[in-house]
């Protein structure tokens, strides 16, 4: 198969790079560095011409409902409109409780899934929880007199290596609809992984668990965002990722 990756540099997209290259499929980067401009559209159609299937994994780092819906507004556009009238099996990535918890950067993600259920062609979508790394980029996001602020979120953290397989799966067994949720094996406090990376990495700075305002705020905080019932559970744990990686990893995703 010929699979043209959306986002293929990133924290899921590198490993389907990988992976799918390793399985036998001819992989299409669909990046700047190829002269593809996912948001202007430029050079979309060309670069996924004879394309079986598109795997979308491209993401933006905000907070904002707006810019959100801005940019995952205009690629799944961009994206849909470059396949439509070929037989492209069109593959997006959400984000568990996007539906249930339309604020900030989910809002876009939720647009996305609206667009994509609302296309003419194939189609398959695929909500996950937070990648192992989304605990390093919180740490990242606020910090005050040496405290960093991570928000009070009940989390299932799946790794980004096993979505990244389930994603090819769908592509190789056909288009699914909406396939069945996939989070990581067990419920964690973001605050606690935080918290293990920083003394897994040394640093002596310490963790404050805020509680965000708002819709988003409370549904992290309430668990809103864990999978419910029926959704597929990985076996990395964020203990087996920080040990396995040391504490590194990619952190532009989610």
């Amino acid at each position: 198969m010929l699979i043209a990756v959306a986002g293929g540099t990133g924290t899921v997209g590198h490993h389907i790079v990988e992976q799918a290259t390793r399985a036998g499929h001819e992989v299409v980067v669909l990046s700047r560095s190829n002269g593809v401009d996912l948001v202007a559209g430029d050079g979309v159609r060309a670069a996924i011409e004879g394309a079986d299937a598109v795997i979308d994994v491209a993401s933006i780092q905000t907070l904002s409902a707006r810019a959100s819906r801005e940019f995952f507004g205009a690629v799944t556009e961009n994206l849909l409109a470059a396949a439509r009238g070929a037989d492209v099996h069109h593959v997006a990535l959400s984000i568990v409780g996007a539906a249930q918890a339309p604020h900030g950067y989910y809002a876009g993600k939720f647009l996305q899934e609206q667009r994509v259920a609302a296309s003419a062609g194939h189609w398959s979508i695929l909500r996950a929880t937070q990648f192992h790394e989304f605990a390093v980029q919180v740490l990242a996001q606020a910090k005050v007199l040496g405290a960093h602020l991570v928000p009070r979120m009940r989390s299932q953290p799946v790794a980004a290596a096993e979505v990244a397989a389930a994603l090819i799966q769908i592509v190789e067994s056909g288009a699914h609809g909406h396939a069945p949720d996939l989070a990581g094996p067990r419920e964690e406090r973001m605050a606690d992984l935080a918290r293990s990376y920083l003394r897994k990495t040394g640093s002596p700075e310490r963790v404050l668990e805020v509680r965000l305002p708002g819709a988003l705020g409370a549904e992290m905080a309430n668990g809103g965002l864990l999978p419910g019932p029926g959704a597929r559970l990985g076996s990395q744990t964020f203990d087996d990722w920080l040990a396995q990686r040391g504490g590194s990893g990619r952190t532009d995703d989610r």
